[in-house]
């Protein structure tokens, strides 16, 4: 694998359910963790328009045609605004990886959807077909699902992604960036 690749790490702010939007900091890593860019943007809180305000995001920026491979710290933003990334893949021509540190409850998952949302049995197709793998970091393992890239190219670049502990500095970072804009300092854990 080429060295100091580059990615594109997404996560969201913190937010409250009575907020309308939160918001999304991309941050674009030359690995390990040089940061060379970085964007915002923000999403309606357990709206549906996640997928696409990503996609103009990559889309829009000059360094687009640098990025390897877009991390997202899970498959929402916002509560349940869930992102398709079969979709983000084909709009973008992008590699997508999500990574989150514990495997999901998906019977939980399901439950909530059906009970908090109208169109449920849409954005639970969305979920239910991921199948997030296990990834062993030596560390506390990690669970990562892929689109657009072969799953053990994927778990390369999070393993050069790794400064400390088990999550991708780079989405370490975004995590950081998102929680400043929103809370005025970032503080707890990605």
């Amino acid at each position: 694998m080429k060295p100091q690749i580059r990615v594109l790490a997404i996560d969201d702010g913190p937010f409250t359910f009575s907020d309308k939007h939160c918001h999304v900091v991309g941050v674009v890593v030359r690995l390990p963790s040089y940061i060379e860019a970085v964007m915002k943007s923000e999403v309606a809180v357990d709206g549906r328009g996640a997928t696409s305000v990503i996609a103009k995001m990559v889309n829009g920026s000059r360094y687009k045609e640098q990025v390897k491979l877009i991390l997202l710290d899970g498959i929402a933003l916002g509560g349940f605004n869930i992102i398709d990334i079969d979709r983000l893949n084909e709009e973008t021509g992008l590699s997508v990886a999500t990574v989150t540190r514990e495997p999901p409850d998906m019977g939980s998952v399901k439950e909530a959807l059906r009970a908090n949302f109208e169109d449920w049995e849409e954005r639970w197709e969305i979920v239910a077909r991921r199948k997030p793998r296990e990834l062993d970091t030596g560390h506390k393992p990690i669970y990562v699902d892929v689109a657009g890239i072969d799953f053990k190219e994927a778990e390369e670049i999070i393993r050069l992604s790794v400064v400390r502990g088990a999550l991708p500095e780079p989405l370490r970072i975004a995590h950081l960036i998102a929680t400043a804009l929103a809370k005025g300092e970032s503080k707890g854990r990605a």
